[in-house]
């Protein structure tokens, strides 16, 4: 039997590259588009999401049977605003478009969205029924992005994803946990923080493109679901870990600068549904073994 076609938005990303081999490890015949250079990666095609044609020509020569649209800015401090609309939300239009127009549609489209679109004013476990509230133009965007995809719902067999926090080798050093794991690796005596006593969702990287894969194959459409660990750790707990992990001790400094006012203390995402739609669930990393993995060829 010929293997089913899988293609990834924004593959050559952090999330991409483990999304690509939780696929091909199912045994998905793995394509991408992106607009950054393929670094040697076969079935690739380089294009932007604002390229409309160019877009749809590489979708009807890839055919997909399930998509996985990651490609996004996803760093909220990121300098120009803009372009958070610009791609996060008409790039995932353009994508939609372009599945809309195949021949034959794909069998699932999972949109990766974001648990930031909850914005920082609701403390504790948050379920998909939490009124949204997003407080900067990332969050906006996905929250935007969330609404215009729900147009295309009688149309393609989508999947809305809200992720909350995770981490893995390879994510880029602006956030907080990879800031944490080099302060390690390159045995800093201090390291400088804003809040610390806030817990917070984080989940493994690998656990995440595992839980995509099940709801891609889960015959779900048209929810909107929570990715998370639905446990929480504070800043203090990543630490601690790698404290007794590397066996490095560091000095916190709070630097006002990183400290947000009014910040919840407690965020987590409510799992209730993902038990329910990724049948069965894949198994939770913890979060030791997660930085464990992260720190593990230090010198």
């Amino acid at each position: 039997m010929k293997a089913k076609k899988a293609l990834i938005t924004g593959i050559n990303g952090f999330t991409g590259q483990y999304m690509a081999a939780e696929l091909s490890a199912a045994g998905y015949s793995v394509y991408g588009i992106g607009a950054s250079m393929a670094n040697g990666r076969e079935n690739y095609h380089q294009v932007d999401l604002a390229d409309t044609e160019n877009l749809a020509s590489a979708i009807k020569a890839i055919a997909p049977d399930v998509v996985v649209h990651l490609a996004a800015i996803a760093f909220v401090g990121h300098a120009n605003p803009n372009a958070f609309y610009k791609v996060n939300l008409e790039g995932t239009r353009n994508l939609l478009q372009a599945l809309v127009d195949l021949p034959q549609r794909p069998e699932s489209v999972l949109i990766a969205s974001s648990a930031n679109v909850y914005g920082n004013a609701t403390a504790g476990q948050l379920r998909e029924d939490t009124v949204p509230n997003p407080a900067n133009d990332y969050a906006v965007s996905k929250l935007s992005m969330e609404y215009m995809a729900r147009l295309f719902n009688d149309r393609l067999p989508i999947i809305l994803a809200r992720p909350f926090n995770y981490t893995g080798r390879g994510q880029a050093e602006n956030f907080l946990i990879p800031k944490i794991v080099k302060h390690f690796r390159d045995r800093k005596a201090i390291i400088e923080l804003g809040n610390i006593d806030v817990w917070r969702d984080f989940s493994d990287v690998r656990y995440l493109t595992a839980c995509y894969l099940a709801l891609l194959q889960s015959g779900t459409i048209g929810q909107t679901i929570n990715v998370a660990s639905g446990e929480m750790h504070s800043l203090r707990d990543v630490i601690a870990l790698c404290e007794d992990i590397t066996g490095h001790k560091i000095t916190i400094q709070i630097n006002p600068a990183f400290v947000r006012a009014n910040e919840v203390k407690q965020l987590c995402g409510d799992t209730s549904l993902l038990k329910r739609m990724a049948d069965p669930l894949p198994p939770k990393i913890p979060l030791k073994e997660t930085l464990r993995w992260m720190l593990g060829d230090m010198p």
